[in-house]
């Protein structure tokens, strides 16, 4: 539980600190590595304890493989479902088309071309990501809690 508190912290001084005076697709990168990282030990976590009490027999050693177990694991949760659905985003994001719209400025953006689709990643857009996230360790704080 450490580990994905420490990502958080770290993550959170991105959103709300480096962000706020920086406004840099650099930052905002950084941050989705961040998260990245996070959502990667949370799910590890979940399987962890879904194994511990036998709702799944093995933890997959590949990223996908860990990502459909979670998805069965978590499948009542829609905001963990939309969590391990941007996590899919997120594992790719170094190799997607990005472009950087109006650094330096209050309305940065940077548009990430996905499946297909322009997303716009933009302080709101972050923050909803940011909200997203923090109900996900919520859900990875109560599970690890029940042990």
């Amino acid at each position: 539980m450490e580990d994905i508190i420490q990502e958080k912290i770290s993550a959170d001084h991105l959103l709300y600190v480096s962000l706020k005076y920086t406004k840099t697709c650099d930052v905002i990168m950084n941050l989705l590595l961040r998260w990245r990282k996070m959502i990667d030990i949370c799910i590890i976590h979940v399987l962890n304890d879904a194994k511990s009490k036998g709702k799944i027999s093995e933890v997959s050693d590949n990223a996908i493989g860990r990502i459909n177990e979670v998805k069965k694991v978590l499948k009542k949760d829609q905001v963990a479902i939309n969590t391990i659905d941007f996590f899919m985003m997120l594992r790719k994001i170094e190799s997607l088309k990005t472009e950087r719209i109006g650094e330096f400025r209050k309305n940065v953006n940077l548009q990430v071309t996905f499946r297909g689709k322009e997303i716009n990643i933009n302080l709101e857009k972050l923050k909803e990501y940011a909200d997203m996230l923090e109900h996900f360790v919520d859900i990875t704080k109560k599970r690890l809690k029940e042990k």
